[in-house]
């Protein structure tokens, strides 16, 4: 993490973004502001974020279209910060690649609590490991998931999902703690957010995704990820 990178604000309403700069700021981060889609591209290429909070409703389009255009490209985070409440827009979103979700209005205190998760899951592991299992292969300095030699295309929840559950591998892990731990603090109930995405990671990693050989139901407790030759090396 370059803490000489700024975070990107994207976001139309001049008032709401002048609220997160000043808040921003004032823990230490530095800031830019993009007030549509256009203006964002050009932040994104000549700046490098740290982290993106992205408004959905821009003058210039859709700024899920923003997420897609990012995630062919990079890893940066991506929280959405939306009046739009809708489920299906929340899921469509996350699966597009971004990271976190806040509907409007929003209290800055959880903003800054979910921005520091989302940093510490994206570059605390940046370390010079690869995790393996049986067929799969998580190399944490390219952030790449292998399963038998090919690359499989996760998203970047899916990835951090995969990767907390391969670093405990064969414990059972409580529903409640997955969620707090991938998602943030505030995302403890949210079942439906975890069990999308365990279906959506067991179709990608299992043979057959709908009798798991890694990822197994623990009823009513939470999930375990079966592996008996975990291991961890430095990357050569």
């Amino acid at each position: 993490m370059n803490p000489n990178e700024p975070i990107l604000i994207i976001e139309d309403d001049e008032a709401i973004a002048k609220i997160l700069m000043i808040s921003l700021q004032e823990f230490g981060y530095k800031t830019r502001h993009a007030p549509d889609l256009a203006t964002a591209r050009r932040e994104i290429l000549t700046h490098n974020p740290l982290l993106m909070i992205l408004d959905l409703g821009l003058p210039d389009g859709d700024g899920k279209t923003l997420i897609t255009k990012v995630r062919k490209q990079s890893q940066t985070p991506i929280l959405v910060l939306s009046a739009r409440n809708d489920e299906k827009e929340i899921i469509v979103s996350l699966d597009l690649g971004a990271d976190d979700y806040i509907i409007k209005p929003f209290s800055t205190s959880e903003l800054q609590a979910r921005i520091r998760s989302m940093l510490r899951r994206t570059y605390a592991d940046s370390t010079h490991e690869v995790l393996t299992c049986h067929a799969l292969q998580m190399n944490l300095t390219k952030r790449e998931v292998l399963r038998e030699g090919v690359l499989l295309k996760l998203t970047p929840t899916e990835y951090n999902l995969l990767y907390y559950l391969m670093k405990n591998a064969n414990r059972v892990l409580p529903y409640k703690q997955i969620l707090k731990e991938v998602w943030g603090v505030g995302y403890q109930h949210e079942m439906q957010y975890l069990r999308t995405y365990i279906n959506s990671l067991r179709k990608k990693i299992e043979i057959n995704s709908t009798r798991p050989h890694y990822i197994t139901t623990e009823s009513s407790i939470g999930y375990r990820f079966l592996c008996h030759n975990t291991a961890s090396k430095e990357h050569q």
